[in-house]
């Protein structure tokens, strides 16, 4: 069973287009800049997350 974390990364590479190369090649095929924008998703959802729950 995967985590919420991984989850999320991976519904945030497929909107971004990513998730074929992720599965041809790895997530470390990917780079600084695709990393970080994935991450910076993320954390932006992350964030968001409690407020929709109010």
């Amino acid at each position: 069973m995967m985590k919420k974390d991984e989850v999320l990364k991976i519904q945030v590479a497929r909107e971004l287009g990513l998730m074929d190369k992720v599965m041809r090649d790895g997530w470390k095929s990917l780079s600084a800049k695709e990393t970080g924008r994935i991450g910076g998703l993320m954390s932006r959802r992350q964030k968001r997350e409690p407020e929709m729950r109010m």
